[in-house]
C-alpha cells in the first residue's frame, strides 16, 4: 500500500511495476483472513467451501456482460452526468495508453481484486447473510470494506480530495456486488471480474466527477433494493454460509 501512495506522488522508483506489484500483499489480507478463519473453524472442508465460488463459472452469459461491461456503463453514464450537470472535475487524470506496464498493472489488479473478493463476498457476506437480510449484511460489509480502503485517501488524486464521497460510493457499490453474488449463486469469479473491470475502466474513462459517480452509484443501489427487495437483493435466494 505504501508503494502505491509513494508512486501516486511521483516518488521514484515506486512507480515502477515491481514496486507497484507490492500492492498485492495489501489485497491478500481479506483472503488470508478468510482462509485462516475457515481453516480453524472447519479445516480443509471450510477452505474448499470458501474457494468453490472461484470456480463457479456456469452462470448465464448476461452475467459475464454485466461483470465485464457494467463498470464501463457506469463510468460513461457518470461522465455524461458530469457534463450535463456541469460538475467540475478538479483533478485532471491523463488518459491511459496501452503499454507493457499497463498490461502488467491490469494483471496485478485482477489478481488483487480476486483476493479481496474471497474475503469480502466469499466469506464475510454469506456469513452475515446467514444471520441478517441481504440489505443489512451488505451495509455491514460495505462499511468494513470502506474502512479497509481508508489508506487510499493518502493517494494523490480524487480519493484524497473527496474521502467521504468515496466512502459512500464504496458502500453503494457493495449493493451491486451483493446483487451479482446472490444472482450467480455465490460466484466470487463474477464479482472479481466486475471489481477488476471497474478499476480498469476507471483508469481509461476520464472526465468523471466524483460527485456524479457517487450519485449514480447511490441511485443504482436504491433501484436494486426497490426492485429485488431487502431480503435477498436478487431474484434468487441469498447465499448463506454452510
Amino acid at each position: 500500500m505504501i508503494s502505491i501512495v509513494l508512486a501516486s506522488r511521483g516518488i521514484a522508483p515506486f512507480y515502477r511495476p515491481y514496486f507497484l506489484g507490492l500492492s498485492i500483499f495489501y489485497a491478500i489480507g481479506p483472503a488470508l483472513a478468510a482462509v485462516i478463519v475457515s481453516q480453524v473453524a472447519h479445516g480443509k472442508t471450510g477452505i474448499r467451501g470458501l474457494l468453490k465460488g472461484l470456480i463457479r463459472w456456469r452462470v448465464g452469459p448476461v452475467w459475464y456482460i454485466v461483470a465485464v461491461l457494467g463498470p464501463a456503463v457506469l463510468f460513461l453514464a457518470a461522465q455524461l452526468i458530469t457534463k450535463l450537470l456541469g460538475f467540475s472535475v478538479t483533478i485532471a487524470v491523463p488518459p491511459v495508453e496501452l503499454s507493457p506496464y499497463v498490461i502488467f498493472g491490469s494483471m496485478v489488479n485482477l489478481f488483487a481484486n480476486t483476493c479481496e473478493e474471497i474475503g469480502w463476498r466469499g466469506f464475510a457476506l454469506p456469513h452475515l447473510q446467514k444471520r441478517h437480510n441481504a440489505l443489512l449484511a451488505t451495509l455491514i460489509v460495505g462499511m468494513l470494506w470502506g474502512l479497509w480502503h481508508l489508506p487510499l485517501v493518502f493517494l494523490a488524486g480524487s480519493m484524497s480530495e473527496y474521502p467521504f464521497l468515496w466512502f459512500i460510493t464504496i458502500i453503494a457499490d457493495a449493493f451491486i456486488y451483493t446483487w451479482i453474488y446472490n444472482s450467480t449463486k455465490g460466484s466470487i469469479l463474477l464479482v472479481a471480474l466486475f471489481h477488476g473491470s471497474g478499476n480498469i475502466f476507471g483508469a481509461f474513462i476520464t472526465g468523471v466527477s466524483p460527485v456524479a459517480y457517487a450519485l449514480l452509484n447511490c441511485v443504482v443501489a436504491i433501484i436494486l433494493i426497490a426492485v429485488f427487495g431487502i431480503v435477498n437483493l436478487s431474484r434468487r435466494e441469498k447465499v448463506c454460509a454452510g
